[in-house]
């Protein structure tokens, strides 16, 4: 559970990221925290912001629209991260609101950013998603279809910062964070956004560049 000061809770998940890396003979500096603040509101998030975070993650395109602008206002340096799923038809908007997009999963999509960044002159990074566990309920593409997905997004000029995924629930991870790492470096993609608040050590241990963490810092969504 995550402590009741937001900045303990803070601390404590930084101190476990730096452990991990270490452990994994990585700087931690070359982790990423994506504070994932979807559901809360803003008077939950303005204590990380106090706290020095400033990099979070949104599910939805209406929620950010509807928080951050105003966050951003007041708290200058925020990077924000949309890490759910994303339907063409919010492609312009998320181009302009987000700073990355982790869930790039289908050629329709990537056509819809291109079109978006090239209107806005603003080129977001990009994250593949892939269903790393095949499983039919999840975005992403499937593990096959990476090379050409990955093919689309080079040749529409997206900026491919890397690869995503969510493993399976209830499941150990780490075979899953190996195989994500394993196609990463096969397709010569730089970034791994993989790991959550229950095994977000484990994906620092195998590689991962951004984690992805809601509960541990802010607590059960309502």
């Amino acid at each position: 559970m995550p402590s009741d000061d937001p900045a303990q809770a803070l601390a404590a998940i930084r101190a476990a990221i730096d452990h991990s890396a270490r452990l994994a003979r990585r700087e931690p500096g070359d982790v990423t925290l994506i504070a994932v603040s979807k559901t809360h509101a803003a008077e939950a998030i303005e204590p990380l912001l106090a706290a020095g975070q400033r990099v979070f993650g949104e599910n939805r395109v209406q929620e950010a629209e509807a928080k951050w602008p105003d966050l951003r206002a007041r708290w200058p340096g925020v990077t924000l991260h949309l890490v759910g799923q994303l339907q063409s038809n919010k492609a312009e908007e998320a181009v302009a609101l987000f700073d990355a997009i982790h869930s790039v999963d289908r050629p329709s999509l990537i056509s819809a950013l291109a079109k978006a960044m090239d209107r806005q002159g603003k080129r977001p990074d990009c994250f593949l998603q892939v269903n790393i566990g095949d499983e039919p309920q999840k975005g992403g593409c499937a593990v096959a279809d990476l090379p050409a997905l990955l093919a689309a997004a080079r040749a529409a000029d997206l900026p491919v910062a890397g690869l995503m995924a969510v493993p399976p629930a209830a499941v150990e991870p780490a075979p899953y964070f190996a195989l994500l790492a394993k196609l990463a470096r096969d397709h010569d993609v730089p970034g791994l956004s993989m790991g959550m608040s229950a095994d977000f050590e484990t994906a620092v241990t195998l590689g991962a560049t951004h984690v992805r963490v809601g509960s541990a810092l802010f607590g059960a969504r309502g």
